[in-house]
């Protein structure tokens, strides 16, 4: 066993060799580098203690050189990293929700390339206010009188509640007391902003004289949620925004409404109907309405808060704005979203988010036949590829009832199971996420750009040793 100890090459031998071939690794920090050999090594000791391994030859660095430069390669990756989206879920919370448009890609470069403008103001050359960067443009978009960005919407109903209602009844319909991904809950939100919940009416019907019933002088807004991730039907009925402002105003208290998933534009063309707009619920006496920037919207995780300005200007003057504002890149991202939002039209073709929920069937359709076409060039007969119609899903807590039509693209493995296939994909570079169905693993184009098809199907490829 000693002259097996002897064969393993040493650390500096090693690290030369892996200097020398590959080129990225001057980048990589030495330290880790060497983290990674010593790992290595010890493994082996510990195959040759085992005794999985008893040749010396196996043991020179020229045979160990192929699965050293794989474990370094895979030990420097970033933890963040880009992964192929193929589950047909286009607002993915795991997989960081909106791609950004090519436009706020650009922003974003181009702010953190340099110094920028972000509290400066280049009229008087003094300070300046990084919410002028958007408020402007979401005022014009919504109608709203007034804007801020915080760092995503829990921030901002838990900051609008902590400015307008702390101290104070806050009367919601029990029907909304909604749960949010991460198992956030709305009262759980309410009770850290020091409001108190005042629940009325039922789970599935809510009357407007619940409301009326519950107003008192601790009342301090009457806050609707929209249920944009779940939905109850049958026998329901709620409180249009309208009647609940007018009561409002009868008694001088805000309505706050929690859009969760906003949208700026109306996707009933595109068979998702009932969702209400940002301008609508502005148009209809919210005085206050929040929503997310990264979900329908498009853009980065934000949450954007917007209504009247005497409300607006309170809570954008509250301490703990500091603490969820958000940073330069998030700005940038989403000035640049917005602007495409002035031409409807442009918005759709250059926001991914919306051009992935409003592709056609038959665009689908097409698009599949032409991935399937490259995955069966590719793998012969180490599996079969099929193609058969099946649905997508918006994601993100939006539209949780409705379907979206598309053509799955389905990979049915010879000689592994698609769980093993599944599995192995995770581990490419970069990885490729698709769904199990029927002993198939599944690609759905709706989420894979046209530009990651040659990956996706090297990617396959190498999962199955093609």
């Amino acid at each position: 066993m000693t002259h097996l100890f002897r064969a393993l090459p040493s650390m500096d031998v090693c690290l030369s060799t892996l200097e020398q071939t590959l080129p990225d690794m001057a980048a990589v920090p030495r330290p880790l580098v060497r983290e990674l050999i010593t790992a290595f090594l010890d493994a082996l000791r510990e195959d040759i203690r085992a005794g999985r391994v008893d040749d010396a030859d196996h043991l020179a660095l020229d045979s160990l050189l192929p699965a050293l430069k794989e474990h370094v390669a895979r030990g420097v990756r970033p933890g963040l990293r880009r992964v192929l989206n193929a589950t047909g879920v286009v607002i993915h919370t795991n997989m960081g929700r909106s791609v950004l448009a090519e436009e706020a890609r650009e922003a974003v470069n181009a702010a953190c390339s340099g110094y920028c403008n972000l509290e400066l103001d280049l009229t008087t050359g003094g300070r300046g206010s990084r919410y002028s960067l958007v408020e402007g443009l979401l005022c014009r978009l919504t109608g709203a009188e007034a804007a801020l960005v915080v760092n995503n919407n829990a921030a901002a109903v838990l900051l609008v509640l902590d400015t307008l209602c702390k101290g104070g009844e806050v009367i919601v319909s029990r029907g909304q007391l909604v749960e949010i991904g991460g198992s956030f809950r709305i009262p759980e939100i309410m009770e850290k902003s020091g409001a108190v919940l005042r629940e009325v009416g039922a789970t599935n019907r809510t009357h407007l004289k619940d409301y009326a019933e519950a107003v008192t002088p601790q009342t301090t807004a009457l806050l609707r949620v929209h249920t944009s991730n779940y939905r109850i039907v049958g026998f329901h009925k709620d409180v249009p925004l309208r009647e609940l402002a007018a009561l409002a105003a009868q008694h001088g208290v805000p309505v706050i409404e929690d859009l969760g998933s906003g949208s700026l534009l109306d996707l009933a063309d595109s068979g998702l109907p009932g969702e209400p707009t940002v301008q609508s619920v502005v148009r209809e006496g919210a005085d206050v309405v929040t929503f997310s920037g990264d979900k329908v919207l498009g853009g980065p995780q934000a949450g954007i808060i917007l209504g009247r300005r005497n409300a607006v200007d309170r809570i954008r003057s509250n301490p703990l704005n500091r603490a969820l504002r958000t940073d330069k890149l998030t700005m940038a991202a989403l000035e640049a979203t917005l602007r495409l939002y002035l031409e409807p039209e442009l918005a759709r073709r250059r926001v991914p988010t919306l051009r992935m929920i409003t592709a056609t069937p038959e665009s689908l359709a097409a698009r599949a036949r032409k991935l399937a076409s490259r995955l069966r060039r590719g793998l012969g007969g180490a599996a079969r590829v099929e193609l058969r119609p099946d649905v997508s899903r918006v994601g993100g807590g939006a539209f949780p009832e409705r379907d979206l039509p598309t053509t799955l693209v389905r990979v049915v493995p010879s000689d592994i199971s698609a769980t093993e296939l599944k599995q192995r994909l995770l581990s490419m570079n970069p990885p490729l996420l698709g769904r199990l169905e029927e002993q198939a693993f599944c690609l759905d184009v709706r989420t894979l750009a046209d530009a990651e098809f040659a990956s996706a199907a090297s990617a396959v490829a190498q999962a199955l040793r093609v």
